[in-house]
């Protein structure tokens, strides 16, 4: 699976080459530490730090910090305690099996409409069809009535410029007025009827939109550069082609309070973790195998762990499920990839296939 595993590794070095390429010069080391930065590979010490180590959800340069930034008070991220966990609890309850099966028909619909012309040969781009699924479910999810690629659009560019507005380089200022104006927004896209829970909503929307549109285009292309259309509706092949793209491939996270992670690898408060989750889930090196599968708690990883474990694993593995069942009487082939230098996440801007049966 050269082919598959060149043309994904693009996604990497084409849309964040410094990041990427500082992490894959650390690889070969369990835990990094580069002053007060900790470059976490290893799949216990990945564990620990979620699992273990008390966590600054809201500090700046994390998801959370991100996310709070953007949707300002009432998002899941600055919330504690039982507040924190009960909202879990509720997001968990929307996202359950009950939950997914009720989203489901939103896109099943547009995977019948959209994909038809690879029945004849012809061709279809799945990143706007992404971007279709990802806005609609998402709306679907929060009781919007919003137009679908509306939703996406603004979700993509506050998670763009938030996820920018926390990395170092030139032009901090320009790029966190940028940052702000994205959050607006999308807060107001979302607040149009005027709703209390609009920061929580935010969360969501970035989250699902993001990861959605990341991830299935890339894993619809290492069906088709790998020639696994055999085997690519079954449930292994489903969580080892989640493995290998990573839809969240980094987790950038700060220590509450101290502890260890590894055996003399002290974690200090205020310590900023660079989780890669990419790396602990193997995902780098081994690809993704329907017989011989990684184990189950190697590909859970690229979700989390813990309570920190994100509730959309499931809608995530039935959006994909979904997708890749509906392109394998099909066996499409990619003729068209170009990466999206902008996104948040490693994701393609184009990936047009066609339908070869």
């Amino acid at each position: 699976m050269t082919t598959a595993r060149a043309r994904d590794r693009r996604v990497y070095l084409l849309s964040h080459p410094v990041l990427f390429a500082l992490l894959a010069a650390v690889r070969h080391k369990p835990v990094q530490r580069l002053g007060r930065t900790l470059v976490v590979n290893d799949q216990e010490a990945y564990l620990a730090a979620l699992t273990r180590i008390p966590l600054d959800r809201t500090a700046e340069g994390t998801t959370g910090g991100a996310v709070d930034r953007l949707a300002g008070s009432g998002g899941l991220f600055d919330q504690q305690g039982n507040e924190h966990r009960q909202t879990r609890r509720d997001v968990a309850e929307r996202l359950g099996a009950a939950g997914v099966e009720r989203l489901r028909p939103v896109w099943t619909r547009l995977l019948d409409e959209r994909l038809a012309p690879l029945a004849d040969g012809g061709t279809v781009d799945l990143v706007p069809l992404a971007a279709e699924i990802a806005g609609t479910t998402a709306a679907a999810l929060l009781d919007l009535d919003v137009d679908p690629f509306e939703l996406a659009a603004a979700a993509q560019e506050a998670g763009a410029t938030a996820a920018r507005a926390h990395l170092p380089g030139l032009g901090r200022r320009r790029v966190a007025r940028q940052s702000e104006e994205s959050a607006k927004r999308l807060i107001a896209l979302i607040n149009t009827g005027g709703r209390a829970d609009a920061g929580l909503a935010a969360t969501l929307a970035v989250a699902a939109v993001n990861t959605t549109i990341a991830t299935l285009p890339r894993a619809a292309a290492w069906v088709s550069d790998g020639g696994l259309w055999a085997s690519a509706t079954r449930a292994e092949m489903i969580d080892e082609l989640l493995r290998v793209t990573s839809p969240t491939p980094l987790l950038p996270r700060v220590a509450a309070a101290g502890g260890e992670i590894a055996p003399g690898c002290p974690v200090h408060a205020g310590d900023r973790m660079l989780l890669v989750a990419r790396h602990a889930a193997e995902a780098h090196h081994r690809d993704p195998d329907p017989i011989d599968p990684a184990p189950a708690r190697t590909a859970q990883l690229v979700f989390g762990a813990g309570t920190h474990a994100c509730p959309g694993a499931r809608l995530a593995r039935r959006q994909l499920g979904d997708l890749l069942d509906a392109l394998a009487p099909h066996r499409p082939t990619v003729v068209t990839a170009k990466v999206d230098r902008r996104a948040a996440l490693p994701s393609w801007r184009t990936l047009v296939v066609r339908g070869t049966t």
